[in-house]
């Protein structure tokens, strides 16, 4: 009998007949309680509660690298393994990286909006004309994981010096490491937010760092929302204290973005997509899968998360 599981987010009919293979797939949540087994996004909120509604759960697999919504700790104490997709889909969030990077810094949402408007070289347009390039630019990146080094090895061909700051040194690493997050804003003209975000780091993009980086600076995050204050991106976008900003993530996605932050000029918007190719889906779910292979035929998993 093939392993019952429970798949929280839909994924299309090729991806689930895929999984129909292996697995016995529940998809009405009614039923969840019969899943030993829960394939879910990251950020899907599972914890003890959650946990209570599948007595049969022995493991949880993440889509993707984040696992910010489950209770590992919580899973832990149950004898529930957690696994994730750990750089499934770090070429696809790094590529959309740096279109969000190149469209913020040579508005490229600017300009397409005159053009729709029938307007050319107009409103704005010294802006565009006599704006700052990429090439040359100091580019800082938080977290020099994955899906941050594919960032900086992108980076690096716009001739770009490229820092970064993570929470281990990578020893061997070609590019700067800076101590602190301020450290690193505080040299660069760019900052790319490409860390693990949870409570630890929440807001770690505040006012002092913005501040740090400058009046030609241009955030850019494809991580979590939480990473920054958008009330502090906010204002300071809106002062001139920073250039612009590309944003894939947002505090209050998918049903609350902020407004004052969807009506500026200075920012390039795109719904948390930077995973989302079709070669990244399959990528990811490949990994998925692999992990649920593995614990059912009772071998090491490929992509633990431990407490």
């Amino acid at each position: 009998m093939k392993p019952p599981v429970f798949l929280t987010i839909p994924l299309g009919k090729a991806f689930q007949d895929q999984l129909s293979e292996n697995f016995t797939l529940i998809t009405d949540p009614a039923k969840r309680h019969e899943a030993e087994g829960i394939l879910l996004a990251g950020a899907t909120i599972t914890g003890a509660k959650e946990m209570d509604e599948m007595p049969k759960l022995r493991i949880i697999a993440c889509i993707g690298s984040g696992y910010e919504g489950i209770d590992v700790a919580e899973a832990t104490r149950r004898g529930i393994k957690v696994t994730n997709a750990v750089g499934a889909n770090a070429a696809a969030v790094a590529d959309l990286a740096v279109a969000l990077l190149l469209a913020s810094i040579r508005h490229v949402a600017t300009g397409d909006r005159l053009m729709r408007a029938g307007i050319w070289r107009g409103e704005g347009a010294a802006k565009m004309l006599f704006s700052p390039g990429v090439t040359g630019r100091k580019i800082g990146i938080i977290g020099l994981g994955a899906i941050g080094l594919k960032i900086a090895q992108r980076l690096a061909a716009f001739e770009t010096e490229i820092g970064y700051f993570s929470r281990t040194r990578r020893d061997g690493s070609p590019y700067r490491y800076f101590e602190t997050p301020l450290a690193l804003a505080k040299w660069a003209e760019v900052l790319v937010l490409a860390h693990r975000a949870d409570e630890s780091n929440r807001h770690m993009v505040n006012a002092e760092l913005i501040e740090a980086l400058g009046p030609r600076g241009h955030v850019v995050n494809i991580t979590r929302g939480s990473a920054i204050d958008e009330e502090a991106l906010v204002t300071a976008l809106k002062s001139g204290k920073l250039a612009g900003a590309g944003l894939d993530v947002f505090e209050g996605e998918p049903d609350n973005i902020r407004a004052d932050l969807r009506e500026l000029p200075n920012v390039v918007l795109t719904p948390h997509i930077g995973g989302a190719s079709i070669e990244a889906l399959q990528s990811m779910l490949n990994a998925a899968i692999a992990n649920l292979d593995a614990f059912f035929a009772d071998r090491p998993l490929p992509n633990p998360v431990t407490a």
